[in-house]
């Protein structure tokens, strides 16, 4: 038994070393497959040098000096340096808003004061947010920024600021809301910096051909947008490098430059694109006028269908009423036919109509268009007077010629005055002679009795001459024989023939 136990632990022991010997050589072979493996890729990853072959990059008048470390101190921090060829350079420094402008340090350790620019013959441009130097023949070496200079734009240098903007469309309309993206490069590269929105101004401006065949000849040049990246208007998001243009294109139709200026505080740059063709405002705008008996007026709004597609036209818009009341409304119905309102016709005066339309052009572009005002003015009705007969009373119409029925009735023949008037009138003239004759022979009397008796004879012999007293006694009776003769006539009226 012991034998066999003998036996039994060293044939196990063999197998250890076996087994061991095994893995040994196993481990051998992963070793070799896993050298043999990295050597492959390594062959396959080494580059040919076609690959590798570039063109070396174009070299830059100024770099940073020093490591992210020595970049990083306080004292040391804004370090550039300044190549040996450079004529001209303008920089550009974003510091925190507020702070005092910076301090150039030259490489002799000199330093450029923003109040001392003047007088070493630099250009300096200072805001609370960025300082904007120009040295003309700089001197070579390392210069240093001092100042509260924000870390991720230590320094920016001035190249060639452009702004590329998308192209116009060809078809544009007279009051047109357009909406255009721009982007700005510095030497052809991206502007990353966000802050230098603040150190430019973008803008569009067109400027009239003077073609006299159109509607804008002899017109000024027209500021027509102004980009922006503050995420305002039709900017989608703030400071994002994407500037946005709102074009209202309330000018007059014809041929236009449109020029694209980038301006800064040391200079300006353009660019010009080609001429554009600003149409006419397409819509159009017309009253169909209520008949008496509908009750209300048809506002018809049609599109010159040669430039707008009908089908996609809506129109949005307002009436303002002769009282002063404003109606909003909307036509968003897609056919073939000119839109129709109905404008309720309650009073008559001036009605104003002001309306936005949205559609797509024939070449398949959406526009949103600023129509002018439309007014339109209602009449009260004319109110036909009617027919006078001869005695003064309306006289019912009955079928007559149109010539007969428009003649004016013709004026009744004055009657003549009664004679009762005639009387009258006669009466009064008589007592007023009368009276005229009365009252002088009064005064005469009294006038008598106060001369001496010698004049006497002399007075009464003018009584006698002028026959006074008879002259009195006529009158009086011719009156009382006119009184009596009037009722007679009458009652010879009154009786039958």
């Amino acid at each position: 038994m012991k034998q066999l136990l003998a036996g039994t632990v060293h044939l196990s022991s063999r197998v250890k070393k076996v087994t061991l010997a095994c893995l040994g050589h196993l481990s051998v072979w992963l070793v070799l497959i896993i050298a043999s493996t990295s050597s492959v890729q390594a062959q396959n990853q080494t580059p040919t040098p076609a690959r590798t072959a570039q063109a070396d990059p174009q070299p830059s008048p100024i770099s940073t000096l020093g490591d992210e470390f020595q970049n990083s101190i306080e004292l040391l921090r804004n370090r550039f340096r300044v190549d040996h060829h450079v004529e001209e350079i303008t920089m550009v420094f974003f510091r925190e808003y507020g702070s005092a402008p910076v301090v150039l340090v030259k490489p002799d350790g000199s330093k450029i004061f923003q109040s001392q620019a003047e007088e070493q013959n630099v250009e300096w441009y200072d805001t609370a947010t960025y300082d904007m130097i120009k040295l003309k023949n700089p001197v070579p070496g390392p210069w240093q920024a001092v100042g509260q200079v924000l870390p991720d734009s230590r320094v920016m240098i001035l190249s060639d600021v452009k702004l590329h903007a998308e192209p116009l469309p060809n078809l544009l309309f007279s009051g047109e809301i357009l909406k255009l993206t721009a982007r700005l490069t510095n030497g052809d590269k991206p502007i990353q910096y966000k802050e230098f929105r603040d150190a430019v101004d973008l803008t569009i401006e067109l400027v009239s051909t003077n073609n006299p065949n159109y509607d804008n000849f002899g017109a000024d040049d027209q500021l027509i947008a102004t980009f922006q990246d503050n995420g305002m208007g039709m900017d989608e998001a703030p400071l994002d490098g994407v500037f946005t243009g709102q074009f209202n294109l309330i000018i007059p139709a014809g041929e236009w430059q449109p020029v694209f200026k980038v301006v800064t505080p040391m200079y300006s740059r353009e660019q010009i694109d080609p001429l554009i063709i600003l149409h006419r405002n397409p819509v159009k705008l017309e009253v169909d006028f209520d008949d008496g008996q509908r009750g209300y007026h048809n506002l018809l709004v049609d599109v010159e269908r040669d430039l707008v597609d009908i089908n996609s036209l809506l129109v949005d818009g307002k009436v303002r009423f002769p009282n002063g009341d404003i109606q909003n409304f909307s036509l968003t119905e897609t056919h073939g036919d000119s839109r129709r309102y109905k404008i309720v016709a309650f009073e008559d005066g001036l009605f104003r109509v002001k309306v936005t339309v949205y559609g797509t052009t024939i070449d398949g572009r959406d526009f949103i268009l600023d129509v002018p005002e439309y007014n339109f003015e209602v009449e009260p009705p004319i109110v036909e007077q009617p027919l006078v007969g001869p005695n003064g009373k309306p006289v019912a119409q009955t079928s007559q010629s149109p010539d007969q029925v428009m003649q004016p009735a013709a004026p009744a023949e004055q009657a003549p005055p009664p004679e009762e008037d005639n009387v009258l009138l006669t009466v009064l003239l008589v007592n007023g002679m009368i009276l005229l004759i009365g009252g002088g022979a009064l005064a005469f009397i009294v006038w008598q009795r106060r001369r001496p008796a010698s004049s006497d004879t002399e007075s009464k012999g003018i009584f006698a001459r002028f026959n006074l007293g008879e002259k009195l006694a006529d009158t009086k009776q011719k009156v009382a024989a006119m009184v009596k003769k009037k009722p007679k006539a009458e009652e010879n009226k009154k009786s039958p023939d």
